[in-house]
């Protein structure tokens, strides 16, 4: 099977979700969820199984869209499907804020009416987020991203009655909008300087030394301000918090790190076009290194003195969004050193460690606020006697997002301090440190909430049940964070 026939069977999964939302007579729509979760099942399945063009197909126009590059591409399509599948778990445990957040059906509408949606649309999400992998052209980049940017600006607000989601989602897609204007400025300053839009030819065209490089420069800018909006990288990290905490749970998670895992990846291909040119190389990194160490500093110091759990993790998710630019900036030098550990494979493993310690934050959070009105620390005090599995579950989770030892977030801070030692990069490293010392304080926090306050009213185990997707997924969650804790290797085998 080729490659490019996993995103067309996503696609036509989201479209048989949307045809029975509308034509099949359901009782509980949850039923559509649970189908795009045995589907996605199955494509993540057919990642191994794949086929890549051979050399005389490569050399079709179609592959100059699409990159036929197995190995990172086809880890990062693996990052956006994981998601997207315990997205679908929490969508449909989140489903009864949904309804009751969502406009009142019409007399003798369906009681769940707008749910299939909801469980359809992050599906189309996905099917961006595997283009945005494989993504070989100024083209394809721009479509795929929107695509994604348009279907999120659906999901954030997609609580109409809810005043948090209204606003989030407004402020979002005004942000978004912004940022889409830059990126595509960015753009065409890129087409006018090399005459390309295919990143192979633009990397050759920036590497001569004919090319200007205050016309370069300017076009990195104005495409470093688009990709640093869609990372949530300093100073255009404003809309995250609002953004994170009004959207629904199961849509923050998956912006946390799905948006985020591809975003990157199309930051580093982008990134990498100006860093591989001698000509502006010094320049490049160097902006790098700021936005880095401004993302690190604003990410964890304004972490502190956050008492809501969902802006916590957005600031927790700036936080990591500076250990990934520092990485990056780390490039140039690291890269010709021919290091066994490379800027590229380290942000893979650190984007795949992120993965399993955010979602299975974001389960334990959806579980919560199931019984539990708001999203604030007071909602998880006592938790371990209240219900000892899930307070376990976010020790874990908060543990490696700390970066403890044998946790798979330790090596992903350990791998990212190693390229700064190598690049000799001491500001970034010191900073790195501070903001890693930090995050011990903030997540540490919401433990210390769990096993040593106590529980306000008079609740038990008994009022969080667990759906059976939902404890499944949280118990593999679990032992893959111990796992690439103790084996890093596990997720670099995945490249």
């Amino acid at each position: 099977m080729p490659v490019y026939a996993l995103e067309i069977i996503v696609v036509a999964l989201g479209i048989l979700m949307l045809m029975l939302d509308a034509f099949a007579k359901l009782e509980d729509k949850r039923s559509i969820a649970w189908l795009g979760m045995l589907g996605l099942i199955v494509v993540f399945g057919l990642l191994f199984r794949v086929e890549m063009p051979d050399a005389e197909a490569a050399k079709a126009s179609f592959w100059n869209f699409y990159s036929p590059t197995g190995g990172l591409s086809l880890y990062f399509k693996g990052i956006a499907v994981l998601t997207t599948i315990i997205v679908l778990i929490m969508a449909a445990d989140h489903s009864p804020v949904i309804v009751s957040n969502t406009a009142n059906p019409e007399p003798g509408a369906h009681p769940q009416a707008g749910l299939g949606e909801f469980f359809a649309l992050p599906l189309f999400a996905c099917a961006g987020l595997m283009w945005m992998a494989s993504a070989n052209n100024l083209v394809s980049i721009f479509v795929s991203l929107e695509l994604v940017t348009i279907t999120f600006y659906v999901l954030v607000a997609y609580m109409r009655r809810n005043v948090g989601s209204l606003e989030a989602g407004v402020k979002y897609l005004i942000l978004g909008a912004l940022s889409t204007g830059f990126l595509v400025y960015g753009f065409a300053w890129l087409f006018g300087i090399t005459g390309s839009m295919d990143l192979g030819e633009i990397k050759t065209a920036l590497a001569d030394s004919s090319v200007n490089p205050t016309a370069a420069l300017f076009a990195f800018a104005l495409i470093l301000v688009a990709m640093a909006f869609k990372v949530g990288a300093a100073p255009f990290h404003m809309w995250v918090p609002d953004v994170y905490q009004g959207a629904p749970t199961p849509i923050t998670a998956f912006l946390s790190v799905g948006s985020k895992a591809a975003g990157f990846v199309v930051f580093i291909r982008l990134s990498g076009m100006f860093l591989s040119s001698e000509f502006l190389v010094g320049k490049v990194s160097m902006i790098l290194g700021v936005i880095a160490v401004l993302t690190l500093l604003i990410g964890n110091l304004v972490a502190i003195p956050q008492k809501n759990f969902k802006r916590l993790l957005a600031y927790s998710s700036i936080a990591h969004a500076g250990f990934l630019i520092m990485a990056l900036a780390c490039s140039p030098k690291v890269s010709k050193a021919g290091e066994s550990l490379s800027p590229t494979n380290v942000i893979a493993f650190y984007l795949g460690a992120y993965l399993l310690m955010t979602l299975l934050a974001f389960l334990v959070m959806t579980t919560v606020r199931r019984r539990v009105s708001g999203e604030d620390f007071d909602a998880y005090k006592g938790l371990a006697k209240r219900s000892p599995f899930l307070a376990f579950a976010l020790l874990i989770s908060m543990a490696s997002l700390a970066g403890i030892p044998l946790t798979a977030g330790f090596f992903g801070k350990l791998f990212v301090f190693t390229l700064a030692v190598q690049d000799s990069q001491w500001v970034l490293l010191t900073v790195g440190l501070i903001g890693a010392a930090a995050g011990f304080y903030y997540y540490l926090k919401i433990v210390a909430s769990m096993y040593l306050e106590k529980a306000e009213g008079s609740e038990t185990v008994a009022n969080y049940a667990i759906s059976i997707p939902a404890r499944i997924a949280m118990i593999i969650l679990i032992v893959a964070i111990i796992a690439a804790g103790v084996m890093p290797n596990l997720i670099f085998g995945l490249l």
